[in-house]
């Protein structure tokens, strides 16, 4: 697809800020995994990619806001556009020498997005898509959401809350009630991704809670122009501003969002 300006701007800065995360990932795969040791040297590296893609975002359209996971918050002397950025989302699997990981960058146009790059450097697959120009997959290849409109043979993608999280009993009681309904569930630990693969038809659906925006802006917009329906999980949420959705093809939108929204 031949882009706007801020999207070939969104790409060029994705593959930079890739090209330094690979070359962070292969080393640590060889580090001794510790928490003190690895996970300092991750934090380094994403703070490292937040600021290539904050020089070249910033470098190229100095008068618009910034929103990035790391270094927070800017109002822009253009009040109604900002970057939304997550340097690294999939952390966790970047520290274990897992391949899961991407860079998810999000143009916000007067609270609407209008623009998403989600690029796997490990994989060099870079998601894109545009408001109303559709979602596409590297160079040429046009993104569509799978065709299945049966539950039994639908994939979804979720996350499984860690640690003491307050959503892990809800998230619980939903793959309780979505594991007798589908073929499978995956946890692969990168929102960004997840979203990427539904606009891919990988997967059929996806849903979370508690989410940040840098995390699934991006996504979002790529997985709905390919084609994906996406809802609150809570009547009166905003997906995006509240971090809780589901998504999934047209199909099976409604049958799927009805077990994850039932109350137990």
């Amino acid at each position: 697809m031949q882009g706007s300006a801020n999207l070939n701007i969104m790409i060029k800065a994705a593959r930079k800020a890739g090209r330094s995360l690979v070359k962070d990932f292969r080393e640590v795969e060889n580090l001794q995994v510790s928490m003190k040791g690895a996970g300092d040297f991750v934090s380094k590296a994403d703070m490292a990619a937040e600021e290539i893609l904050k020089a070249e975002l910033m470098g190229a359209r100095p008068t618009y806001g910034w929103l990035g996971e790391e270094s927070g918050e800017e109002e822009g002397q253009d009040p109604t556009r900002r970057w939304i950025v997550d340097p690294l989302d999939g952390t966790t699997n970047f520290l274990h020498g897992l391949p899961h990981w991407a860079i998810s960058i999000a143009l916000e146009h007067k609270g609407q997005i209008v623009s998403g790059v989600v690029y796997d450097a490990a994989k060099d697959e870079m998601f894109y898509a545009e408001k109303g120009a559709g979602a596409w997959l590297n160079d040429s290849n046009r993104l569509r959401v799978s065709g299945r409109h049966r539950m039994i043979e639908s994939v979804f993608a979720t996350g499984i809350p860690f640690a003491a999280k307050r959503t892990l009993p809800a998230t619980l009681q939903d793959l309780a009630r979505i594991m007798p309904e589908c073929a499978g569930v995956r946890r692969f630990g990168s929102a960004a991704l997840d979203l990427a693969y539904v606009a891919a038809g990988r997967y059929d659906g996806y849903w979370e809670r508690e989410l940040n925006i840098w995390d699934i802006a991006a996504g979002a917009l790529i997985a709905t122009e390919a084609g994906a329906m996406i809802g609150p999980i809570r009547e009166g949420q905003d997906p995006l501003r509240d971090g809780n959705l589901v998504i999934a093809n047209n199909d099976i939108f409604e049958k799927f969002a009805k077990i994850i929204r039932a109350r137990d």
